[in-house]
Parts: C-alpha cells; sequence; structure tokens
C-alpha cells in the first residue's frame, strides 16, 4: 500500500510540474510595481534553481524596491537542480556536500558586480557570494504545509508563485488563515469551487490583468510524454484554462459596467426553480432589474463590488445554498437549475447594488 501511495504521489507532482514563462511573469507583475516595495516577496513553490519566478524578482530587486526575497523548493520535484542553472558552481557545491535536498534563499541584497549599472544573470551568480544572502538547506520536504514553509510565510508580505493546481483550495485557505497577499496562477475551473467562490464574495480574492479565459504555455521536464510544442530546446504544454489571482487591487475591478440595455421578459427568460433571470453575457445585464440575475462565470473577470453583489452560484447545486436552492432542485426532481426543463451552464447569480439610472 505505501508503495502505491508514493506512486500516486509521485504522478501526482508530475501534473503539477508546470513552470510560468518569464515573459507571462513580467506580462503581469508590471501592474504590481508600487505594492512590491520595502515588501517580503515569498515564492515557496519555487526551486531557485528553476524558477522564473525567483529570476524575475532577483533581477528586478533593485527596480522593484525590495525588502527581502524568500524561495523554497521541495523534495519531491522531479527537476530539481537539472533546469535553470542560475547559480553554477555554488549548488554543485551544495550538493556535493549535503546531497539533492530541499533548500531556501533568502535575498536582502543584489549588487551590480560587472559595472554595467544593470542587473542581469551575471550578477545573480555572485548572489550567494554576497553575505547578506543566504542559501540553506531544509530539514523537512519544502511542502508549503510544512513548519519550516509556514515560518516563512509568516515574513512574507506577498506570496508569488504558480502553485500547485491540485492543491489550490489548500493553497489559498493558507494563505487567508494567515491574511497574506498574493498574485499566483490557478486553473479557472477554481472560479466553481465552493471556497475560492466564497472569497470572490468577500472581496478577498480576484482575477489579475492578463491571461483570463486565453489560456497559457508552460515550460515541462525534458522527460514529460505530453506536450504542445518545443520552444528554444524545451517542451511546453498549453492549459486553456489557466489565469492569474490575486489578492492586490485590480484597476479593472473598479471600474463600473456600463448597462445600456432594458428588462424585457422575452430575452431575459427566468429559470424553473430558482428565483432569478438569466443572461447569457455580462454585456446583456439590464439596468432597469432589480431582482437576482444569472450570468456565466466569467463575469467575474469583470466583477466590480462596488457595482454588484455576488448572491450565489449555480450549477448541479448552489455553491453557497444562499436562498435553500439545493432544497428546491431535490424537489423538483432534478439536479440543477432549469430553463423550460433544459439544465443550463454554470452560473454566478449576482444583484445590482443600486439602481442605475
Amino acid at each position: 500500500m505505501a508503495g502505491n501511495q508514493n506512486l500516486r504521489q509521485a504522478n501526482k507532482a508530475k501534473k503539477d510540474e508546470f513552470y510560468t514563462q518569464l515573459v507571462d511573469i513580467e506580462k503581469e507583475m508590471r501592474h504590481y510595481k508600487e505594492h512590491f516595495r520595502d515588501k517580503v516577496i515569498f515564492c515557496n513553490c519555487d526551486d531557485p534553481y528553476e524558477s522564473n519566478f525567483f529570476k524575475y524578482f532577483a533581477l528586478n530587486f533593485n527596480f522593484l524596491g525590495l525588502k527581502k526575497l524568500i524561495a523554497t523548493c521541495y523534495a519531491t520535484s522531479p527537476i530539481v537542480y537539472t533546469q535553470l542553472n542560475l547559480f553554477g558552481d555554488v549548488i554543485d557545491e551544495v550538493v556535493e556536500k549535503e546531497g539533492k535536498k530541499p533548500y531556501k534563499i533568502e535575498i536582502t541584497e543584489v549588487k551590480d558586480q560587472n559595472g554595467d549599472e544593470s542587473i542581469d544573470l551575471s550578477d545573480v551568480e555572485y548572489l550567494l557570494q554576497n553575505d547578506k544572502n543566504v542559501l540553506t538547506m531544509l530539514d523537512g520536504d519544502g511542502d508549503f504545509r510544512s513548519e519550516e514553509s509556514i515560518e516563512l510565510l509568516k515574513q512574507a508580505d506577498i506570496v508569488v508563485t504558480n502553485p500547485p493546481f491540485s492543491l489550490f483550495r489548500e493553497y489559498v485557505a493558507q494563505l487567508d488563515e494567515y491574511g497574506k497577499d498574493f498574485i499566483i496562477i490557478g486553473n479557472t475551473n477554481a472560479l466553481t469551487y465552493k471556497e475560492i467562490f466564497n472569497l470572490f464574495r468577500k472581496d478577498k480574492i480576484r482575477t489579475g490583468y492578463t491571461n483570463f479565459n486565453v489560456g497559457m504555455y508552460f515550460i515541462v521536464p525534458d522527460n514529460a510524454e505530453k506536450f504542445h510544442k518545443i520552444e528554444n530546446g524545451q517542451k511546453m504544454v498549453r492549459v486553456a484554462t489557466s489565469c492569474w489571482f490575486t489578492s492586490l487591487p485590480v484597476e479593472k475591478h473598479n471600474e463600473f459596467i456600463t448597462l445600456y440595455k432594458k428588462y424585457n421578459e422575452v430575452e431575459y427568460p427566468e429559470f424553473d426553480n430558482f428565483d432569478a433571470i438569466n443572461i447569457n453575457t455580462y454585456t446583456d445585464i439590464p439596468y432597469d432589474y432589480d431582482g437576482y440575475m444569472a450570468v456565466p462565470i466569467t463575469f467575474l473577470d469583470k466583477y466590480n463590488p462596488e457595482q454588484f453583489e455576488l448572491v450565489d452560484a449555480l450549477n448541479r447545486y448552489a455553491l453557497l445554498d444562499s436562498q435553500g436552492t439545493n432544497d428546491m432542485v431535490q424537489k423538483a426532481k432534478s439536479h440543477t437549475c432549469n430553463i423550460g426543463g433544459k439544465s443550463t451552464y454554470f452560473r454566478v447569480v449576482i444583484k445590482r447594488k443600486e439602481v442605475q439610472k
């Protein structure tokens, strides 16, 4: 049994080994520059040896005005010490002495070593030669749930990483528990998780600036059997259902959606077993309807909590069951909310906070 369990854990780890491209990180991070100054950034799912998140913050340490950068790897990473050789002989010496173990790197100073008035990879190689920067082997496995990682999390101001999609609920729950700001990548299906949707409802999480409903290409290990393309010698996988999530302010979520359509019963049918009208796209939200409205899940990328209230979400059952919907659909001998006897796609139930004149 133990062998089977280890095999399952290894398979899950491989499926979660999707490494974010530097171009995607740069495209999203440029919107948060003002939030990074004098902050401790923690990348807690990122082997610095291979992580583009670590590379981005190390190269931009002074530009962003960071106070400290912490990155940790974990023992089960299948490409630990094998991909982005940022540190060269420094890592090799550590491995020779202590073996391939999970470790942490703490950066508090980045100097322009070659005098070219910019920080590049040639400077990064000297990071660990600075007494203010430290590489330390971890006692545990480096998992974000370990005691060591949690102690580092307590020091952090903002967590930035691509966490395992399979552990997304647990990962975000930990960030919420410790009250940490974050910028992370997740599967857009997470919008339909009860725990994540409830954080949207409490205005504790929102979608980021880029890549929503577009998909992203991720780097996968060289031994990956399934991939979509090879670019610069690296195997790449496209994940269509991926996007950024953050607790930090995002401008588009402060913008009011212009409502221009007038309500009529023909264009906005009611659900058979739920007190709401159906709307097929957020641009069709009527300006003169005060009741509950059910819109596609993609509405959350436009959601402004000043304009709308998130009431619930409907799929096979209500996510929050704010109106006793589960009982209603059970009595109707159905597993979802229907229109004219036909089931609908996932819907977010919203209500306008004030009448638009």
